[in-house]
């Protein structure tokens, strides 16, 4: 683990093995970090503090001379992601080293608007604001996106003057440190800090911990929660993205090609669906729903499932077997049901190719119910539900009737339509006429239980990363005595 500049082994000594989830074997081993270690890594991320006195267009800089490195390493980077997470290198790892380069150049761009604003309240008074670092940041990232997100942390934590320690996902640590060798290289000892160990044992020591001035974290909605509560104690600001169960609403003069292959791209699955922002409730206009299931089914079944290091795979493996297994108890209950046909996919074979690596079949159970539990739970793998609807009124309704708010997909030729109904869809992030993924710049996050704070903007950086401080002086002073 990165603490103080140096790489350390755990206090206890003991290691968690970090498997390859395509192949199911061992990659390599890493710290089983825990409470010794979080407070090594807050004491040095607190003797680090003078970073945040450093002038922000220096602090940009180092930010640019990452992104650059990070750029040199671009493809080393995507198949270490490969390796751990079971995303395929060719449609996720690489895209996803290519944007952790970005993130560090976009920030590192955006130093010099770390300014504040002046108010006119009278030609006797000078009020004005400073954006200030907080200080130490406590961040904690999930294994699905893990050097994406761990760049969406580290980067405008440090630019705006802040020093980190963040805790790896224990499944998926390894892309996330060799991150972390590449911007202790540019970065004063103790700036970043980077832990690896299980949640229970290390990220609820880090949320706890009294030195922490903010905590980001991005994950479960049930952790979220966790780490609410802990924040709650000592009042600490959170910045939270958390899970969801995203709608994709067509409308019936969308029942064409390109809206059949954005939905695939909504639902990530050439990410095996593990991701929040995964468009798995599919309301489709009745009168198109047969034929555009059909479309889909058969689009679908063309992606190549298999190991995540070889580029003719589009689709790679679950994390690990206790994902798996819950993934594939989701497809069990859906084959149960009467009331919903299976339209493709299912239970994966128990022997063969795809039996070598915790593989998942693209799934698509179609004229099921909103209320049922596989259209409410976020279950973190390809496992689509289609239902059809009539009423635009109703199709919005029943898009809102969910605890979460992440994303929303909304798919018209009529913009007008298209616009209302986003309008209308109670989420923090809505497409319309696409399905790709997050872009920097925009303000991103969710609302309800979805998450607190906005993310990848200069907006985010400013309310997530800094304080805002007001300084009033008095202008009007009496003449001196003598």
């Amino acid at each position: 683990m990165l603490i103080g500049g140096e790489w350390l082994d755990a206090a206890s000594g003991q290691t968690i093995v970090v498997e390859n989830p395509g192949r199911k074997q061992p990659l390599g081993e890493v710290p089983r970090g825990g409470s010794v270690d979080v407070d090594l890594a807050v004491a040095a991320a607190g003797a680090a503090g003078a970073w945040g006195r450093i002038p922000p267009r220096e602090r940009g800089r180092a930010c640019l001379a990452i992104a650059e490195a990070l750029e040199a390493r671009q493809e080393e980077l995507a198949r270490l992601i490969a390796s751990e997470t079971g995303n395929a290198i060719r449609t996720q790892a690489r895209g996803e080293a290519k944007w952790v380069a970005d993130v560090f150049r976009y920030f590192g761009g955006l130093a010099g608007e770390l300014k504040g604003i002046t108010v006119p309240l009278g030609e006797a008074m000078l009020s004005y604001t400073r954006r200030e670092p907080i200080g130490i940041v406590g961040a904690i990232v999930p294994w699905n996106a893990p050097a994406q997100l761990a760049s969406l942390k580290i980067a405008p934590a440090v630019c705006a003057g802040n020093t980190l320690v963040l805790k790896a996902a224990e499944d998926a640590p390894l892309a996330v440190l060799m991150i972390a060798e590449i911007c202790q290289a540019h970065l004063p000892p103790g700036v970043i800090n980077v832990l690896t160990g299980y949640g229970a044992e290390c990220g609820a020591q880090l949320a706890a911990h009294p030195q922490i001035r903010k905590l980001s974290f991005t994950g479960s909605t049930a952790v979220g929660k966790a780490i609410m509560r802990a924040a709650a104690d000592r009042v600490v600001p959170v910045s939270l993205e958390l899970g969801g169960k995203s709608p994709s609403i067509v409308f019936p003069d969308a029942d064409e090609d390109w809206v059949v292959e954005g939905i695939i791209a909504a639902m990530r699955f050439t990410r095996q669906s593990q991701s929040c922002t995964a468009g798995s409730r599919l309301f489709l206009h009745a009168d198109i729903f047969e034929p555009f299931l059909d479309k889909l089914v058969t689009k679908l079944k063309l992606l190549k499932i298999g190991d995540p290091l070889d580029d003719a795979t589009d689709v790679g493996s679950i994390i690990n077997e206790r994902q798996f297994t819950k993934v594939c108890g989701y497809i069990e209950e859906g084959l149960r049901r009467s009331d919903a046909r299976l339209m493709t996919g299912g239970l994966p074979p128990p022997e063969g190719p795809l039996a070598a690596g915790y593989f998942a079949i693209p799934t698509i159970f179609a004229g099921a119910s909103n209320d049922w539990r596989l259209a409410r739970e976020e279950i973190f793998g390809p496992v689509l539900v289609a239902i059809p609807w009539r009423d635009e009124a109703e199709a919005i309704r029943m898009a809102n009737a969910t605890h979460y708010g992440l994303a929303a997909y909304v798919w018209s030729r009529d913009i007008g339509q298209a616009l209302r109904t986003a309008h209308a869809v109670e989420a923090g992030w809505v497409q319309v006429n696409q399905g790709g993924g997050q872009l920097l710049g925009q303000p991103y996050g969710g609302v309800k239980e979805s998450g607190i704070g906005r993310e990848m903007s200069l907006e985010g950086m400013l309310d997530s990363f800094t304080e805002t401080k007001t300084v009033n002086v008095n202008m009007a002073l009496p003449p001196p005595l003598h």
